[in-house]
């Protein structure tokens, strides 16, 4: 390495370092820093001599050469001499004091400088910068910064010098005016005393240990006097500050004797800043300084100044944080940190301070407070324990307050406490209820609002830290134990607890668990000594009643009920093992279920059945009725619960039924009766439930208390008295009465049947019966649902078909009333429900109802229900949705009831007479109704059917006639029930005929099958149903009921669903067809009738018929049929479409017709030129209309399934007319009158489709594709979009190959007859035909097929002949379909491989356009042969093809620079291990641009060189090399470039260190790239080869010209070049 070498080096990356990106700038300081670690004192020097000679270089770059070299320094500091030092020590220091002016950046970086210096050389530095300080004259700021940071980072090695530094500076403290100098001045004073306090506390590393405090105590002093009294005056709030951070740890170092002379003044002096500063962090850390220097030295003076002291401190405790402030978060801490330092030192005052400002009413005053207590309870644990009666006692108005940030600071408070043993003291119990409250607050009170910071506002919630305190105390303070139980059960019971349930419950569970693990005497609860505790009975109760909502508050259920499991000793001893084994599976089904899946009337018998079972096992009559009268004294609890109210009764019904005292049960039923609150509707249900529950055991005496309580005085008085006020007495009455009414309705449903026979009657009805008057609408619900359970109970009873029923005709007239009164078109109550269901109990309890009664019954319930508008959607409501289903089903129930009762073909015709009209309804909804319920009757007519004697079912035919049209209704559903109805009449006429119930007819069973076809809306598939529908009728209709069916089927051709008709239509047909020989003689009368149909635009169903006489027609006159049709205008009416498609229903008349249409599409010339209207122009081709005429015809007659066979046997000739019809298409345009008719728009009549030429021949190709059963090859270009290629000049090519990929894979077996067609066509006069077949040939070598179906010679013999035409792209393409050879027949390459090479090689010379498409696919077609061919027949051109080839490298365009790539990767494939010396020197020549190139900005590239450049490995001899290649260049793994370079690099240098100058010259070359990233990679490169070169190597390199390109590549535009030329440079030091 020379100097010159490396000076030139450094001066070039040093005069890039003014560049203007600062990525750049920062490239050429680690450049320089590169020089450094290897050479750190030259390139120390050069930099120092760089910013000497230039000296009017801006600051901000000398700045950044500053920086530099700091850096090296910090890392090579031990290596420099002392001269170096000494030179770097004057230049950093004159750097630093250039400019008296403040120039933070480049002074830093200079103080920077010295700073790293200082850690090898603290002695020469030090007298540097005491060389700068000049007695009686300011230093300069950057000098006091320079001091100050040395003193943090070599503090042992300034602190000696700080008697000398302090006594230059103390002098011209009082001169220092600006006060920029002066917070230099605090800055470094600051430091100062932080390094000396350092240097103290660790005396025994210190070198000198006899240095004492006492050594800088005058100095520090004398510098705290002019700070505090002077420049702590200042009006900047900086310089104040400033100041107060210096005093902090000065205040260490002053004398104890002067720290208490100063403090009367400097603890004033700092308080009073609080007021004129918002950040009042360092006023506050300084404060903590001061105090904790002064408790040090215990100060008496402290004394004196804690009142001002606690109120400045309290004031900024106050100060509400905002958490996005970190200062303020900090200020609070050491606020604390003060208070702290008071309470330990003064624990009285500051509790007689604080105690009292728990009673202002002020939110932040009572919230910074209550912090503060907190803390001191926490921090001076021992300096309180004494005083712990106060602070509970102080605690008594922040515990009333209100406010959230209050609460939450109290419960902290608490939680405090509690670890420290306050809540053991009396008064403790109030702070427990306090935390007992707060959980027991609705989440909804508390409208936090989530401040930028929290995450979750719900977690910081009053409610959500008390419940999280509660529980903690409960669980990890162990003092807390005896405390919390059993006082905690006190809360279970009272109201305004029940939010805190669920902590609470978990809580006291936690504790009984503990204290059980203590022992029996320790859990078992004193009830005499806890006189506030709940009795055993309140908590039974209690906790069974909330579980039985048991996700409310948290999950309280779950809770609820193992506490009610932990505390069984303290209930009732003998419950220990039955809770035991049930109490878990109550859990186990509530984590089976959530919210909203939990049944909850199944949940609530589960707790019944619970309670039950608890009392059968007490079995103790006194402690059932306690509990009884605990649960009744817990009602009121429940009136803002309803539900849980509700169960609560069922409860207490379930005790006193399980009660065996009579007297009990009247007594609790009476004050039941008196007491509850009848405006509620929930309570209402659940008093009727809870005299039901208990009438199981009681009947006698429940229907004696409710008959005496009718009797009462109380019940008439409440009459009475609601009668006084008559605006609203009459509803209050009625919902007393409705009460009643149910408690007799759960009676009689409750109690034993045995029993209820004889009361229903004479107790229970006679007390019913009397209110039916009633206008009340819950009155109204409450007589039905009494009445229908009270039926209900007759009908289930064992002795009900020996009952008579006096009042049934009386009930059911009722009811029917009930059903009338209510709205027609809308379900609101379930009243109908209610009362259908009663109907339906009562119509099968004798006597039997007359007749006008029954079909009163039956029209009065239709009519309430089949008007109803169509049933709710989910999403309107689930309540509504399950009423209208349950309302449909009691419908349902009382319509087969009724027809149990008449089980005649008569009955049923009744029936079905009654829902006729609701059938041919015009709404859907209705018919949809009605055909519901008429299946449902005919399934139960069937299934119930009974024949004694052969007898006609003489209605059949109008039944079916009525129903079978509905099978093509709008309603899917209506059209599925019409063909059950179907299936049902033709099962009871084979039943009338004799046969079995379980015998099955296959033709009736077809009808399920077709149910499918029904659902789907396609009118095809519907009507062709329809029709089978029809065939199944046809066989097994009665001959005698063929004209009834009829008559009725022709009625429906009227009927107003228009669907419904055309079925009627279809059916009619098929009936005639099947059954009767008229259809031959009204063919013509309907052809005609159907013609004029088309005519008049009526009825899909006119079409079948129109179509056949079209057939008819046509097999006696085709050809003038086709000429006639093909007259006709373009584009094709939908009629016209359909007479064409009427041509193939037969294979041989579509063949005459495909065979006229190919005739008239090849007699005349597919387009004729018109004028351009301007010179030059390319004349427009217009197509012409005959051939158009006879493309759309061909579709159409093409697109019907029957044209199948014709269109097999017409193949060769269709592909081959239609594929050359495209391709003298593509770009053809329509006639003018056909354009402008096109513009205006087709009338709704003509068909869709596109009638463009090109398209309209591509769809007809696709269409005959799809006849021919070559789906296959259709789907097969759907999926690749080929028609639509096909259609476009751009692709057209492209489509056509992938139609001849598509048949070659798909349709094999068609293609010689297709080729033998096409044989002729290469000598076409139209261009576009020639173009296509080539690439429709060329493609079809890329299969196998050509081998198989031996057709590769006349292919090859065709593309030869093709070689030499004019048309470059048939040229190409004939190269494609010889390079496809690779693929489609590899074998037989090596047989022609002359022939093929042949013709590569002859294209890669094509013509003279540098970029000529012909050598593209000379060089794609190549890639793909060269490892197929014999190796001689390659060998003699390999190097002409690698030479040839090796300028598209760098070719402009990218599909140039892709192939020769590729080809030369496929090249050194072919030739691994038999490589000349002529090709490896090209390899070697290679290396390096597909290296640089893998940066190409093109994908396609860079993945051809990572191929190129695997292959090449092998040829190269280096196995380190070729595995590097191979591990990192593999395809879809994401390239590290920089990394992979610098291996490839080691490898190179390793083992081919003679190439780095080759090497080096082709990077130069690329320095010069157009493309950035390439050019970014060679300098990149450039550096990594001399990274691994060795200095042997050194002559191959021109450093100098190395440079030079380097210095051009600095001024690049481009950031990253520029970049990575400066990381070139700093790695050409180890050549220099």
């Amino acid at each position: 390495m020379t100097e010159s070498s490396m000076k030139k080096l450094a001066s070039t990356l040093l005069d890039a370092i003014t560049d203007k990106d600062p990525l750049v700038q920062e490239q050429v300081c680690s450049a320089l820093c590169s020089l450094g670690e290897a050479r750190p004192v030259e390139t120390l020097r050069a930099c120092e001599e760089y910013l000497r000679q230039h000296d009017k270089l801006a600051h901000p770059y000398r700045a950044a050469v500053l920086r530099a070299m700091e850096r090296v320094l910090s890392s090579r500091a031990s290596e420099l001499d002392k001269d170096t030092a000494s030179t770097i020590i004057l230049l950093a220091s004159s750097e630093m004091t250039k400019t008296k002016d403040l120039v933070w950046d480049w002074q830093q970086a200079a103080s920077g400088v010295l700073v790293a210096v200082g850690r090898q050389f603290i002695s020469k530095v030090m007298e540097e910068l005491l060389r700068r300080l000049h007695p009686g004259t300011l230093p300069h700021c950057a000098v006091l910064h320079t001091l100050a940071s040395l003193s943090v980072a070599n503090a042992f090695g300034v602190v000696p010098f700080l008697p000398s530094v302090l006594s230059s500076l103390l002098p011209v403290l009082g001169v220092a005016k600006q006060d920029t100098v002066r917070v230099a001045f605090c800055s470094a004073l600051q430091r100062f005393s932080e390094g000396a306090l350092e240097y103290l506390a660790n005396l025994d590393r210190a070198p000198d240990p006899t240095v004492r405090k006492d050594a800088f105590a005058t100095d520090i002093f004398s510098a705290y006097d002019v700070l505090f009294h002077q420049w702590l005056q200042s009006r900047e709030a900086k310089l104040r500050l400033a100041v107060v951070e210096a005093l902090g740890p000065m205040s260490h170092l002053l004398p104890s004797e002067r720290l208490e002379e100063q403090l009367p003044k400097l603890l004033p002096g700092i308080l009073a800043l609080y007021k004129k500063h918002a950040e009042t962090f360092y006023l506050s850390k300084s404060l903590g300084q001061i105090l904790e220097a002064a408790v040090s030295v215990g100060s008496r003076t402290l004394e004196t100044q804690l009142d001002a002291l606690l109120a400045a401190l309290h004031s900024q405790i106050c100060v509400p944080v905002e958490s996005s402030s970190p200062l303020v978060m900090s200020n609070q801490k050491e606020v604390l940190r003060c208070f702290t330092v008071l309470a330990c030192s003064s624990p009285d005052r500051l509790l007689a301070f604080l105690l009292p400002r728990l009673d202002t009413s002020n939110e932040r005053t009572r919230v910074g407070t209550l912090q503060v207590v907190r803390h001191v309870i926490n921090s001076a644990a021992a300096q309180m324990e004494d005083k712990k009666p106060f602070i509970l006692s102080s605690m008594r108005l922040p515990l009333l307050d209100t406010n959230s940030k209050v609460k939450r600071a109290v419960v902290q408070v608490i939680s405090a406490m509690a670890h420290h043993g306050y809540l053991e003291q009396p008064g403790g119990e109030a702070m427990i209820e306090y935390i007992v409250q707060q959980c027991a607050l609705p989440p909804e009170q508390e409208p936090e609002k989530p401040g930028p910071g929290s995450k979750d506002p719900k977690a910081d919630s009053v409610r959500a830290i008390s419940v999280r305190t509660l529980y903690l105390v409960s669980t990890t303070v162990d003092r807390m134990s005896h405390v919390l139980w059993p006082y905690l059960l006190q809360f279970l019971t009272p109201v305004r607890f029940t939010g805190a349930l669920t902590p609470l419950c978990r809580s006291l569970v936690h504790l009984a668990q503990k204290r059980q693990e203590a022992g029996a005497d320790a859990f078992l609860i004193q009830y005499d000594a806890h006189a506030s505790l709940p009795s055993p009975y309140a908590v039974t109760g209690r906790l069974l009643v909330v579980s039985s909502s048991p996700y409310l508050g948290d999950g309280r259920g779950a809770a609820a009920l193992r506490l009610l499991s932990v505390l069984h000793p303290n209930i009732h001893p003998l419950l220990g093992q039955h809770w035991e084994t049930t109490v878990p599976l109550l859990l186990g089904y509530l984590d089976e279920h959530t919210e909203e899946t939990l049944p909850q009337e199944e949940w609530e018998e589960k707790l019944l059945m619970f309670l039950r079972d608890t009392l059968a096992i007490i079995s103790d009559n006194a402690w059932i009725c306690q509990l009884s009268l605990e649960l009744c004294r817990q009602l009121p609890c429940y009136d803002e619960a309803p539900q849980e109210k509700n169960f609560l009764y069922k409860c207490i019904g379930t005790t006193l039924g399980a009660a065996s005292s009579k007297e009990v049960v009247r007594k609790h039923l009476q004050e039941l009766l008196e007491t509850a609150r009848y405006q509620e509707e929930a309570e209402r249900e659940g008093l009727a439930c809870c005299f039901g529950i208990c009438a199981i055991s009681h009947l006698e005496d429940t229907l004696a208390q409710l008959e005496d309580f009718v009797r009462s005085e109380v019940f008439r008085k409440s009459i009475g008295i609601l009668n006084i006020f008559k605006d609203r007495s009459e509803n209050e009455v009625e919902k007393v009465k409705s009460a009643l009414i149910l408690c007799y309705g759960h009676v009689a449903a409750r109690a034993p049947r045995e029993l209820v026979l004889a009361k229903v009657e004479s107790d229970i009805l006679r007390n019913i019966c009397q209110h039916f008057s009633t206008k009340d609408p819950a009155l109204k619900l409450c007589l039905v649902q009494s009445v229908c359970m009270v039926s209900r109970a007759i009908c289930s009873s064992t002795q009900a078909g020996s009952f008579h029923f006096t009042r049934k005709a009386e009930l059911v007239a009722q009811m029917m009333e009930f059903i009338r009164a209510e709205p027609p078109d809308s379900l609101r109550t379930p009243i109908r429900k209610k009362a259908m269901l009663t109907c339906t109990y009562l119509v099968s309890v004798e006597p039997a109802l007359d007749e006008q009664a029954r079909a009163d019954v039956i029209h009065g319930c239709l009519h309430s229900i089949m008007a109803l508008l169509p049933e709710p959607k989910e999403e309107d409501g689930g309540c509504q949705k399950s009423l209208y289903l349950e309302t449909l089903h009691a419908l349902e129930d009382l319509l087969t009831s009724l027809l149990q009762r008449n089980m005649t073909p008569q009955g049923l015709q009744i029936m079905i007479e009654h829902l006729s009209p609701w059938i041919k309804s015009p709404r859907g909804h209705e018919r949809a109704r009605a055909l519901g319920l008429s299946a449902l009757l005919l399934r139960y007519f069937l299934e119930h059917l009974r024949v004694s004697a052969l007898v006609p079912f003489h209605n059949l035919g109008l039944l079916i006639g009525l129903f079978s049209p509905r099978c093509a209704d709008l309603w899917p559903a209506t059209r599925q029930e019409a063909v059950d109805c179907v299936y049902s009449l033709l099962y009871l006429q084979l039943g009338y005929e004799g046969f079995s119930r379980d015998y099955r007819d296959d033709v009736a069973e077809r009808l399920l099958s077709l149910k499918d076809g029904l659902v789907h809306p396609d009118p095809a598939i519907l009507f062709h149903t329809c029709h089978s529908v029809g065939q199944i009728i046809a066989k097994r209709l009665p001959p005698d009921q063929l004209i009834s069916l009829l008559l009725t089927m022709f009625e429906a051709l009227g009927d107003p669903e228009k669907n419904c008709s055309r079925a009627a239509t279809v059916m009619i047909n098929c009936l005639l067809q099947e059954r009767g020989g008229v259809l031959q003689e009204k063919v013509p009368e309907i052809v005609s009738v159907l013609r004029s149909k088309l005519q008049e635009a009526q009825g899909e169903h006119v079409l079948p018929a129109a179509q056949h006489s079209v057939y008819l027609l046509a097999t006696q006159h085709c050809a003038a049929v086709v000429s006639s049709l093909l007259g006709s205008p373009l584009p094709l009416d939908s009629h016209t479409c359909m007479l064409w498609r009427a041509l193939a229903v037969e294979p041989r008349l579509a063949a005459q017709v495909l065979g006229l249409l190919l005739e008239k599409m090849s007699r005349d010339v597919p387009f004729k030129e018109s004028r351009a209207f301007l010179l030059g122009r390319t004349p427009d081709r217009v197509a012409t209309l005959l051939p158009l005429s006879a493309t759309c015809a061909l579709f159409e007659v093409m697109s019907t399934p029957a044209a199948g066979p014709a269109v097999l046997e017409l193949y060769p000739q269709l592909f081959v007319v239609l594929l050359l019809r495209v391709s003298c298409t593509v770009g053809v345009q329509l006639p003018r009158n056909l354009q402008a008719q096109e513009r205006r728009g087709a009338s709704p009549a003509l068909a869709t489709r596109n009638l463009e030429p090109c398209s309209s021949a591509v769809d007809t190709l696709r269409s005959m594709l799809l006849r021919s059963g070559s789906e296959d090859v259709v789907q097969r270009m759907d999926l690749e979009g080929g028609w639509e290629l096909l259609r476009t000049s751009a692709g057209h090519e492209e489509g056509a190959t992938r139609l001849a990929r598509a048949m070659a894979e798909h349709a094999g077996p068609r293609l010689p007859l297709v080729l033998k067609t096409l044989a002729c066509t290469h000598s076409s006069a139209y261009e576009n035909q020639r173009v296509t077949t080539t690439a429709f040939l060329a493609e079809l070598l890329n299969s196998n097929v050509a081998n198989d179906l031996m057709l590769l010679d006349s292919l090859l013999e065709s593309l030869a002949a093709r070689q030499k035409d004019t048309c470059a792209s048939v040229r190409r393409l004939v190269l494609r379909g010889l390079a496809n050879l690779a693929s489609g027949c590899p074998d037989k390459v090596r047989t022609h491989g002359p022939q093929l090479l042949t013709a590569m090689i002859g294209g890669l010379d094509d013509g003279d356009n540098p970029h000529s498409p012909v050598a593209l696919e000379a060089m794609l077609g190549l890639a793909r042969l060269v490892h197929l061919v014999e190796s001689w027949d390659l060998r003699s051109g390999l190097l002409h093809v690698a030479i040839r080839i090796r300028p598209f490298f760098d070719s402009e365009k990218m599909e140039f620079r892709t192939a020769s790539i590729r080809l030369f990767g496929h090249l050194n494939k072919v030739c691994h291990g038999d490589c000349e010396d002529v090709f490896l020197d090209q390899v070697v020549g290679g290396l390096a641009p597909l290296l640089l190139h893998l940066q190409d900005p093109q994908a396609t590239v860079a993945s051809a060189c990572r191929f190129a450049l695997r292959m090449c490995g092998p040829n190269l001899a280096c196995e380190e090399l070729s595995a590097a290649f191979q591990k990192h260049l593999q395809e879809g793994r994401a390239l590290h470039f920089g990394e992979f370079l610098n291996t490839t690099c080691k490898h190179l240098m390793h083992h081919f260190p003679d190439l780095l100058g080759r090497l080096l010259t082709t990077c130069l070359f690329y320095f010069k790239s157009s493309w950035e990233n390439v050019r970014a990679a060679a300098p990149l490169f450039t550096g990594f080869l001399v990274l691994h070169s060795e200095p042997r190597q050194q002559p191959q390199v021109d450093l100098d010209q190395l440079i030079a390109a380097l210095q051009i590549l600095l001024k690049d535009p481009a950031p990253e070049v520029r970049t990575r030329a400066a990381e070139a440079l700093g790695r050409l030091v180890k050549l220099a």
